[in-house]
């Protein structure tokens, strides 16, 4: 019985090794495409790059005016071979040899360059290619290799997430049996011989935007969610993207291949689209945390190694040389892409920012400006947990007055909306910094502005109920006047008597009553007749006050 519980015990710790990362951080970059007419120069880009903390980037070609620009700068800097070049390269070594000497060589090292992709989705940008995919790659590293180059420069080639024949539950990740055997396997071979990484791109607002039924949008995001467990493994990712990236991981031990690094070399959101689940919003959203979690050196998903997030992202290495994990798609819109990619920019052509992103930033937003951010609880780590987190928070400088029993934010009464707001105000009193929004794995930072947020400081109203009828609005109207609200306005002939209608009176007097009794849910509450609303209600020539 022992020996059978520790064999349990031993194949979980390995089945969560597989997903936890024990190097440092992962980098994050951006795919630099220029399929515009519109766009700044290089040299331009590169300050852009830098203003923003921006230090790798992939590129689809070895364009000469963008590798001149980025020389002597330390941006890191993936090259691509294109797709049209690759039948040349797989059926010549002696072009492949005379391409890198040209196009890479010849660059090095003044411009950073530390990979060289084949091609980019074959599968299915040139389906014809997908036998040619594999030579070319090693004939692409058999020229570096004879350069004296292979140790600092990789190859690879990006795959799309459709290469996998299921990718939900992450579990049954596998690659399509069209290119298993013939194509991923001896891909695969040939990435773990060399030391390189397995490059996906993958797209959740894809995947959301056509299954929005299936999971929320703050899933989607990877944003604050109750996750979704996968049975076969009782792990639960509360991330697409995590479940997405781990179905890689999985498709590969499939193959014999589970130490091959996987590297995402496209992930988005698109900001402006033809559907409802594109804008500027969920973009940052989605981009921030990914970013962040990429930036996390807690890896590990909930359910392994006791986290309370999935964190494959980081999970997924950066092949060898350590350089990078992520590259966000993309730098900017491009007006000549297809309709539906033109808007996945992080800048519009001209440098301005379509929505912030803190590339600096780990576990929490980049500090003061930028992108507005706040720090929620957990309520999956228990009660328990919460309760000393907020302690901690009132304890170190949190101004939790507003959550006495009584104040503006005692209602609800739950720990995690306590837990919320204590949170957020530590949070956003250290300036938003990195790493203040932890407490220790019970909360997280979210990047929309969370529903019911509590701010004591903002301006609200008691509003009365109409659908519960004038004989209950009577009746909390003559309580509110008969316990201290002030009702004088709403006599006939007053300031306020007219609009003459029960709800405008009721609202009259429960607000007066509301704003006298510190604001609190409670003080407008008139057994189910009132309601506290943030916006300055519609009352005829009448203004209710507020005390903000």
């Amino acid at each position: 019985m022992a020996l059978t519980c520790l064999l349990i015990v031993l194949l979980c710790v390995s089945l969560s090794l597989l997903f936890v990362n024990h190097a440092e951080a992962g980098e994050v970059g951006v795919s630099y495409g220029r399929i515009g007419n519109n766009l700044m120069d290089p040299a331009s880009v590169v300050q852009l790059l830098n203003q923003n903390g921006i230090t790798s980037i992939r590129v689809y070609d070895t364009d000469e005016a963008v590798l001149n620009s980025m020389a002597n700068t330390g941006i890191k800097i993936l090259v691509g071979l294109p797709n049209e070049l690759v039948a040349s390269a797989a059926d010549d070594p002696s072009y492949a040899l005379r391409w890198v000497q040209d196009n890479v060589k010849r660059h090095y090292p003044d411009a950073k360059i530390n990979g060289v992709t084949v091609g980019n989705e074959v599968f299915n940008q040139a389906s014809q290619l997908t036998s040619k995919l594999v030579p070319a790659m090693k004939n692409v590293q058999a020229a570096l290799a004879r350069l004296g180059l292979a140790d600092a420069i990789k190859v690879t080639t990006p795959i799309a997430l459709n290469a996998l024949k299921q990718s939900s539950p992450p579990s049954q990740g596998a690659f399509r049996d069209d290119i298993a055997q013939s194509v991923m396997s001896p891909m695969l071979d040939f990435l773990d011989q060399t030391g390189s990484y397995l490059m996906v791109n993958i797209y959740p607002y894809y995947t959301y935007k056509d299954q929005q039924g299936d999971f929320s949008l703050a899933y989607a995001t990877s944003g604050q969610n109750d996750g979704v467990l996968d049975s076969g493994t009782g792990v639960r990712y509360y991330s697409l993207f995590d479940a997405q990236l781990a179905a890689v991981h999985y498709a590969n031990r499939r193959r014999g291949h589970p130490r091959v690094h996987v590297v995402v070399g496209e992930t988005g959101w698109c900001s402006y689209c033809n559907n409802a689940v594109a804008s500027k919003e969920n973009a940052a959203s989605y981009v921030n945390n990914v970013i962040r979690s990429t930036h996390s050196s807690s890896g590990g998903s909930a359910g392994t190694m006791g986290s309370n997030r999935t964190l494959a992202v980081g999970a997924a290495g950066a092949g060898t040389n350590g350089d990078f994990s992520v590259y966000i798609f993309a730098l900017f819109n491009e007006n000549q892409k297809p309709a539906d990619e033109q808007n996945f920019g992080l800048f519009y052509p001209n440098g301005q920012a379509v929505y912030q992103v803190d590339f600096r930033g780990g576990g929490g937003g980049g500090g003061g400006g930028g992108t507005a951010s706040w720090c929620v609880a957990r309520s999956d780590v228990g009660d328990a947990r919460l309760q000393a987190a907020l302690d901690y928070a009132c304890g170190h400088g949190a101004d939790c007055s507003a959550i006495q029993p009584g104040k503006a934010c005692y209602e609800p009464n739950t720990k995690a909306a306590h837990a919320s707001y204590a949170f957020n105000d530590y949070y956003q009193s250290k300036g938003r910094a990195s790493g203040t929004c932890d407490f220790a794995g019970a909360a997280s930072v979210v990047y929309q502005q969370p529903s019911g947020t509590c701010d004591p400081k903002a301006a609200s109203w008691c509003v009365a109920n109409a659908a519960v009828g004038d004989a209950r609005l009577q009746a909390a109207l003559d309580y509110a006047c008969g316990h201290g609200a002030d009702c004088g306005a709403i006599q006939p002939g007053a300031q306020c008597f007219d609009p003459n209608t029960k709800v405008a009176h009721a609202s009259y007097a429960m607000n007066d009553y509301y704003q006298r009794n510190g604001r609190t849910a409670r003080s407008c509450d008139f057994g189910g007749a009132g309601s506290v609303v943030h916006q300055a209600p519609n009352t005829g020539n009448c203004v209710l006050p507020s005390r903000a």
